[in-house]
């Protein structure tokens, strides 16, 4: 299918805002030295400035958050640049739905009963769900419309949405769980910046310019990005969108990373090992971590963007993270020729605070 207007949702890591750096170290859980504590208080604030310098390279508009709790002996560390900043995000927002989904499932099981919750939680996500024009959406590189359908898997869903950030599986996600509860749920934890569409072929009707984009068909979307029929829609808008800052999704993934958000182990242990299966994981971490979390892209008209979100467990450390880049031609090129260096910069800095932090 060609595309006229170059409209891509992917992995990601498949005139800026004015800055600000801010570091925080809140102190040591033990009562170490006062040489010992300016020494490492030192080490961290370098560790700060060479994330945000690397982070600055990058063009366009930025916004980056890390978080370091206080443990295994040692004070709450921060990194931030912009972390309030409401930036496009991309297919970042599925890590949202892919929580809400297995809290949407935990409805269905029953603790007590002769079957054990994993096996119920088994049996839920062995459910088949259809697969056809009705939920087909572009950017779907596992189930490539229009040339497969029939039955799928809940669980080759959530994959499929995470590992490859297909929007078919989104789509057909959102489509069991319905969008509005995704958001009641992100209200309800206190992302006051965060928005998601009910569904990406509605967010490419939208942007595309169709009027009718709540009820596009598979059919007029194709014919609409083979041919420029309408004035285009920015991507970041008031209507439907894919927005966040990199505050929300290290407020989100502190806590669900943590399992805070899922009644049972089960369904939290599901949710870190989907997370764990994000291409960018594999791209953008250093040997040595654990990392969870979900990346974005999109190239479309004049605009761009790159995200990655999520956690990276360190020996004794949890480190929460959320970089985020919006830019226009004007200030650099495509994703593919931005992604390179977004992601040996990521590595970077991963790179480094895996060698601050870990043992």
């Amino acid at each position: 299918m060609s595309q006229s207007r170059r409209v891509f949702l992917l992995s990601g890591l498949s005139g800026a805002a004015a800055t600000t750096a801010i570091f925080q170290n809140k102190g040591y859980a033990n009562k170490a030295k006062p040489s010992v504590i300016h020494t490492a208080q030192a080490k961290q604030n370098q560790l700060t400035d060479n994330i945000i310098a690397a982070f600055n390279q990058l063009p366009g508009k930025k916004g980056l958050k890390f978080l370091a709790p206080a443990d295994a002996g040692f004070g709450e560390w921060s990194a931030m640049l912009n972390p309030n900043i409401v930036l496009f995000c991309a297919s970042a927002f599925k890590g949202f739905v892919l929580a809400e989904f297995l809290r949407f499932v935990e409805e269905t099981l029953k603790p007590g009963d002769k079957n054990s919750i994993a096996n119920q939680l088994n049996q839920q996500l062995s459910r088949e769900l259809i697969l056809d024009e009705s939920v087909f959406s572009p950017g779907a590189p596992v189930f490539n419309p229009p040339n497969l359908s029939g039955k799928v898997t809940v669980q080759t869903v959530l994959e499929a949405m995470i590992s490859r950030s297909d929007n078919t599986a989104t789509d057909m996600a959102l489509k069991q769980v319905g969008a509005d509860r995704v958001r009641q749920f992100i209200a309800e934890i206190g992302l006051q910046s965060t928005r998601i569409p009910t569904s990406t072929r509605q967010f490419f009707g939208y942007i595309v310019g169709y009027p009718e984009w709540q009820t596009i068909t598979w059919t007029k979307l194709v014919e609409l990005l083979e041919k420029d029929l309408y004035e285009p829609k920015p991507i970041l808008n008031d209507t439907i969108t894919m927005a966040a800052s990199p505050h929300d999704f290290v407020s989100f993934y502190s806590r669900a990373l943590q399992g805070k958000f899922f009644k049972y182990p089960e369904t939290f242990n599901k949710f870190r090992a989907i997370l764990s299966l994000a291409d960018a994981v594999a791209l953008s971490m250093p040997l040595g971590v654990n990392g969870f979390g979900k990346g974005g892209s999109i190239d479309f008209g004049s605009e761009h963007v790159l995200t990655f979100a999520g956690g990276m467990w360190i020996p004794k450390r949890w480190v929460y993270f959320s970089m985020m880049i919006n830019w226009t031609d004007k200030e650099a090129g495509t994703v593919a020729q931005v992604q390179q260096p977004f992601i040996e910069t990521v590595n970077k800095i991963f790179t480094s605070v895996r060698d601050s932090f870990g043992c």
